[in-house]
């Protein structure tokens, strides 16, 4: 029989002798974050809600999962609107990002690089030199002027491989140079969605944050350009997946394995249980090295999701009552944290640049040979070429100062403050384009405005309650935007640009969605009689977050043409500049 929880207890139910549980424990219920689309009790739910179901394992899962997670997918119509919700917004971003994928039927922006380097892998396994001005010659087919020579690429290899697998399946036309970042952007979307459904347990929250991305600009934009941010976007979220499904999964572990210590003692005595292998960080190792083969900037998400999933594992321990959480969290959970997830993504980033390393032409390859006894002189000499051409790169980076008519400062990203024109043009003759005099075909990475505003609202929010209340939700949304975002206010003096803001997006999005769960939020973390009636005190939330996303829908509409270089005229292109510094 469980003791009834002591006056001001909360949670209920903790073994005595335990550490007082915070007001709100981080990673207990968090009832203001719970929407479910159907509440019913059913059979599975209401046995682990009675008293003959209240066992020390039964109970321990419910304070270190929640009793909404548990409930999440127990029954088959959960489970068929937690995939249905998720795919209807993932088909709509799919109309979104291929429907007139060839417009415009140009190189835009860095697709003259990372196009044309992705062409020259495919052939000859190496990015190759171009003559001068070799864009209209590859726009109209004639794609292989390029020269035998290696060229000096600054960025990793996996994105441009990714380019080429499309390339190869779609041919060298605007679609096919665009149709992977297309699909990583659909599936992006998709994976957000089920991401978000098991961080907030509600179906209805995670369909909303995967719908809201699947109509956010700066998403859809990446989406229909051969850039490499997108990729970069698609691998840290999917990382981040990874490691929500492995918080779970510990979880249940570790109350299994506490419970029967926790049920005979006070607290579960030294470090607490190991649990085991924890395969779903190797999963997240080998994205986030896919994300690092992508873009460096991949690094940045390897070492706040690092310290995210051992932090959930410290809070665990310490909710489940082990003595020595800290110690315990450190050495039983953040050492093989740390082996699962840094050697796997170092490995995976090394795996990814196998073409340079079997290509003899490819740029740097043989420097070793030609610097005998320079460099990292105990490498061995393929590896030594290597590092000095990682370098060379990152000398390159660090000193990119060179001006810029679209550079942005990064704390302006968030609120869009200066977004990037990819295209720009002014079709000819105007009366046969749009039909007025003057005519605007335009690519504009800019997020939606409303979706972004009410999102940094939210961000501020989230850390307030953060710190106020320990809410472990708001931490994880937060997460991707510190990783994202926060390092580029340090590179403030070089040349950087907001879409950049792409690869923290989903986070954005998280957030907002966070914040509209807390409108949204329900007294009582049990289960609820379906009525169809909403109580008086959730009408207001609700009105609130269906105007908002109401708006963000208008708006989202409103600029799609500024998104898929639609050709408007220009006092309408003009309606879309709200800000000075857009234009």
């Amino acid at each position: 029989m469980t003791p009834s929880p002591p006056a001001g207890d909360p949670h209920g139910s903790r073994p005595a002798g335990t550490p007082h549980w915070p007001p709100l424990d981080p990673d207990g219920p968090q009832p203001a974050a719970h929407v479910d689309v159907d509440t019913r009790p059913d059979t599975a739910a209401a046995a682990d809600a009675g008293p003959a179901a209240r066992t020390p394992d039964a109970d321990l899962r419910r304070r270190l999962l929640g009793p909404a997670a548990l409930r999440l997918g127990v029954t088959r119509r959960d489970r068929v609107l937690g995939w249905l919700g998720p795919l209807l917004v993932t088909a709509l971003a799919a109309v979104l990002r291929l429907v007139h994928l060839d417009r415009p039927p140009t190189l835009v922006f860095d697709e003259t690089y990372y196009v044309k380097q992705a062409y020259t892998l495919l052939r000859v396994g190496y990015e190759a030199q171009w003559p001068e001005d070799p864009n209209p010659a590859f726009e109209a087919g004639d794609v292989d002027t390029y020269l035998p020579v290696a060229d000096y690429a600054v960025h990793p290899q996996v994105g441009k491989w990714l380019i080429a697998l499309g390339m190869r399946l779609a041919g060298t036309e605007p679609v096919g140079w665009r149709l992977a970042s297309a699909v990583a952007g659909t599936l992006t979307v998709l994976l957000l969605a089920r991401i978000a459904r098991r961080l907030f347990a509600s179906t209805a929250l995670g369909t909303l944050a995967g719908g809201l991305l699947a109509i956010d600009g700066q998403a859809i934009v990446h989406s229909r350009t051969g850039l490499l941010d997108g990729f970069l976007t698609l691998f840290v979220v999917a990382a981040f997946g990874a490691l929500l499904l492995d918080r779970d999964q510990a979880r249940r572990r570790l109350a299994h394995r506490c419970a029967p210590v926790g049920a005979a003692a006070p607290g579960v005595r030294g470090l607490g249980p190991p649990l085991g292998a924890r395969p779903w960080r190797i999963v997240a190792g080998v994205l986030l090295g896919l994300a690092i083969g992508t873009k460096w900037s991949g690094l940045y998400f390897l070492a706040v999701f690092g310290l995210l999933t051992v932090a959930w594992d410290l809070a665990a321990r310490r909710a489940a009552g082990v003595r020595r959480w800290l110690a315990g969290g450190v050495l039983r959970d953040g050492a093989p944290a740390f082996v699962a997830m840094v050697p796997v993504a170092a490995v995976t980033y090394l795996a990814s640049w196998a073409s340079w390393f079997r290509t003899p032409g490819a740029y740097g390859r043989d420097w070793a040979a030609t610097h005998p006894g320079e460099g990292v002189s105990w490498l061995p000499a393929d590896l030594r070429s290597w590092w000095h051409y990682h370098q060379d790169m990152w000398t390159f980076h660090r000193g990119l100062t060179a001006e810029h008519s679209y550079a942005a400062n990064p704390w302006g990203w968030p609120v869009q403050w200066r977004p990037t024109s990819f295209f720009y043009e002014a079709p000819v003759p105007a009366r046969a384009a749009c039909g007025a005099d003057r005519c605007s075909a335009a690519v504009t990475a800019i997020g939606n405005p409303v979706l972004w505003w009410a999102a940094s609202l939210a961000v501020l929010a989230a850390v307030w309650w953060l710190v106020r209340h320990r809410d472990w939700r708001a931490g994880a949304a937060l997460s991707g935007v510190v990783a994202g975002w926060v390092p580029w206010l340090g590179y403030a003096h070089r040349t950087v640009f907001t879409f950049y803001s792409i690869a923290f997006a989903p986070w954005m999005v998280l957030t907002l969605t966070w914040a509209v769960g807390r409108l949204l939020r329900v007294p009582d973390d049990g289960p609820a009689p379906r009525t169809g009636v909403v109580p008086r005190s959730r009408v207001p939330g609700l009105t609130l977050a269906v105007a908002l996303v109401t708006v963000v829908v208008l708006v989202s509409a409103f600029f799609l043409p500024m998104w898929t270089a639609q050709t408007v005229p220009f006092w309408f292109w003009q309606l879309h500049i709200w800000l000075p510094t857009w234009v």
